[in-house]
């Protein structure tokens, strides 16, 4: 099954769909019906965070999803433990997404751990990495699939204008497992870069499902215009 499930990812686009607390769209049956219209133009795969997000996307399609869970602010908040990882298998979810980077965790508790959590639970994981070192020993500890997520995120990784590409090609030339390029694709020409660049797949976000942030740069380019 996860052969298909990887397969049907293989040089396509994935959509996460995510809203920040506090936001109108910040809602479950908002983040489903999102969800549903990526899906009706193309996209082979959704990203979403939350449970009760997950749990209202999951009887809405059978495409591949990844799922995680946000808790916290700074540090490691991405499906940060083997508890959550776990919840977020519950959900349907068909890859749980967890940070992987070489930072402590909030129990204190091994990555190694969520990871054996996770495929005991009968689900895939990704690595949400920001480092290639970091990506290497997350595919050694068993992670099926490794995303450049938190590239520009963390101390050890310098933050680019655009997607770490480089990132991308030092994985993608590193490792068995599919690479995924996430963070600061802004535009289909990037997409297609990343891909060029080795990624097995794409995860795009803020340029597609983020209305307030699009709105932003529409409205700055439009003032910056003015006279």
């Amino acid at each position: 099954m996860s052969t298909d499930l990887l397969a049907g990812l293989r040089g396509r686009l994935i959509v996460s769909c995510q809203a920040y607390p506090g936001e109108p769209l910040r809602d479950p049956d908002a983040m489903r019906r999102t969800a549903l219209a990526v899906i009706e133009g193309g996209a082979a795969g959704i990203r979403a965070q939350g449970l009760d997000d997950l749990r209202a996307i999951r009887p809405a399609t059978g495409l591949p999803l990844i799922g995680l869970w946000k808790d916290g602010a700074t540090g490691v908040y991405i499906t940060p433990t083997a508890r959550h990882a776990v919840e977020v298998a519950r959900t349907g979810a068909d890859i749980v997404a967890l940070d992987a980077t070489d930072r402590p965790r909030p129990d204190g508790r091994p990555l190694a751990e969520s990871i054996d959590a996770v495929h005991a639970a009968g689900r895939l994981v990704m690595a949400d990495v920001s480092t290639e070192a970091e990506g290497v020993r997350a595919a050694g500890l068993g992670a099926d699939l490794v995303g450049t997520t938190l590239s520009g995120y963390t101390e050890g990784s310098p933050r680019t204008e655009g997607p770490d590409l480089r990132l991308v090609e030092r994985l993608a030339g590193a490792l068995d497992v599919p690479v995924i390029a996430e963070g600061r694709i802004h535009t289909p020409a990037q997409a297609r870069a990343a891909l060029e660049a080795g990624a097995f797949a794409v995860v795009v976000g803020t340029a597609i499902t983020h209305p307030t942030t699009l709105t932003r740069w529409f409205d700055a380019a439009v003032r910056g215009a003015t006279v």
